[in-house]
């Protein structure tokens, strides 16, 4: 991944959309990942989503399934 990559547009979605896409899959069909701060994520998470702080992200993006759609918020 180069740094241009980063600066690649990404679909948005609404919350309503996210939440029918979450009705319509299996957990092991998309990665949900929550990318705010460990305190945000004790107060509340998503079922199922994993903690990536967007500071981790360059070095974590490794434990991402390139293969499946991401969500992350």
């Amino acid at each position: 991944m180069g740094i241009l990559d980063y600066f690649r547009p990404v679909e948005t979605m609404t919350a309503e959309e996210v939440r029918k896409l979450l009705k319509e899959k299996r957990p092991d069909e998309y990665n949900l990942v929550d990318v705010r701060q460990p305190k945000e994520y004790e107060r509340g998470h998503l079922p199922g989503a994993q903690l990536i702080p967007v500071g981790e992200l360059p070095e974590r993006l490794g434990e991402i399934d390139r293969s499946k759609p991401t969500i992350a918020y």
